[in-house]
């Protein structure tokens, strides 16, 4: 029998009196979707390893897939504190259901929207808005993940068309994707991004199998096979990383407020559990090492709140550095994976089980902190700004 969703977030600085109205019913009515609609469902969801494409729809309707997207393509046309919000709470739900999200909205709306010309635009934004497309975004390969440049897919010119060949790894949404946002190198060696539809001969996409993590979230591969491509179907503004690289920015920030959704339900799980779980005669909320358990999560919640807030506010001026969100989300991700941890172990032999979401979260956080650039590299990319000098090579 499916439980009552009991999650009330947590804001211990006041910081709903920085949200507009506006905000805050965005917030609110994305919250009351989740309650009603994924968090009944998914454990036996994750627990099945499938992803609930019958959420699809409903996530168009609130939404979910690119708010930032001008309205006269379909989207939501919202300042990124919206943005940032819908995800948190999607999150707060699912780490795989907003992965789905993160990659209609930041991976595969925003570069047609930014890139693409304006047939492109008008062909596909309004039905990915909706759900109607999902889309799939293509950039890691087997061999190439952190260093994204080494990527050996490429396309050769062939008329009116290219062909490419290739296979991409990873890929969220692959398995039931109508079309991919595929990176490849031309034969000038200058990366491109290419619109690649299924039912191209010659493209597949196998699904990946065999996951302890985003087991409600469908992952694939790209396979491309002498696949041709029409030349109308290349992103026409923009060449070379920057491309997919602006892309991630888009994704990364939702991450950085998604996570922090994670992190809020697993405390406010673990302060529940806390009050009710009697030990010793008394509820183990009041034994000192329990308290500090609870303290530290809620001042790192605090913290990453006040950073994504300030990021939301300097995203929308559009002055955010690539920098500035790769702290953000690697910020939230590690203090969700803490958070969630600290929990489980306030939950004793509860938190391993799908009577609480603790479990699940922990699992699907270990995927967020390694994708859209590993915990590592946005180590480093911080350090890179912070002293001018490239450890990267």
């Amino acid at each position: 029998m499916a439980k009552t969703d009991l999650f009330e977030s947590p804001d211990y600085y006041l910081l709903d009196e920085l949200l507009t109205e506006e905000h805050k019913l965005i917030r609110n009515s994305v919250r009351e979707y989740v309650k009603k609609e994924v968090t009944p469902i998914i454990e036996d969801y994750a627990q099945r390893a499938e992803f609930p494409k019958h959420l699809i729809k409903g996530l168009g309707e609130i939404g979910a897939f690119g708010p930032t997207i001008p309205t006269e393509y379909g989207g939501g046309g919202l300042d990124y504190i919206s943005y940032g919000l819908i995800m948190q709470e999607v999150e707060r739900g699912d780490s795989g259901i907003r992965s789905t999200a993160s990659v209609q909205g930041s991976l595969v709306m925003y570069p047609i929207y930014a890139y693409g010309s304006e047939e492109q635009r008008r062909k596909y934004l309004p039905k990915l808005a909706t759900g109607e497309y999902m889309g799939c975004f293509g950039l890691t390969e087997p061999n190439h993940g952190s260093n994204p440049g080494g990527m050996l897919t490429n396309y050769k010119d062939a008329g009116d068309h290219v062909i490419l060949n290739g296979a991409k790894m990873w890929i969220s949404n692959a398995p039931f994707a109508d079309i991919a946002v595929v990176w490849a190198k031309g034969e000038d060696g200058k990366i491109r991004g290419l619109i690649v539809e299924r039912g191209m001969e010659g493209f597949s996409t196998p699904e990946t199998h065999n996951k302890w993590s985003l087991r409600a979230s469908a992952t694939g591969e790209l396979v491309f096979d002498n696949v041709k491509v029409p030349k109308e179907n290349i992103l026409p503004n923009v060449e070379g990383l920057k491309g997919p690289l602006g892309c991630l920015n888009q994704a990364r920030y939702g991450i950085a407020w998604g996570a922090l959704g994670a992190a809020m339900d697993c405390y406010d799980t673990a302060l529940r559990y806390s009050k009710e779980r009697v030990q010793f005669d008394r509820p183990i909320g009041g034994f000192q090492l329990q308290q500090k358990k609870l303290a530290e999560m809620i001042t790192d919640i605090t913290k990453a709140q006040l950073l994504v807030w300030r990021l939301g506010v300097l995203k929308s001026e559009n002055r955010a550095t690539a920098a500035q969100i790769s702290m953000a989300k690697r910020n939230s991700v590690e203090i969700a994976l803490n958070i969630s941890r600290e929990a489980r172990q306030m939950l004793g032999g509860m938190g391993i089980t799908g009577e609480y979401p603790i479990m699940r979260h922990m699992m699907n956080l270990e995927s967020v902190v390694t994708y859209e650039g590993t915990h590592d590299i946005h180590l480093l990319i911080t350090g890179m700004d912070v002293t001018g000098l490239n450890a990267f090579k």
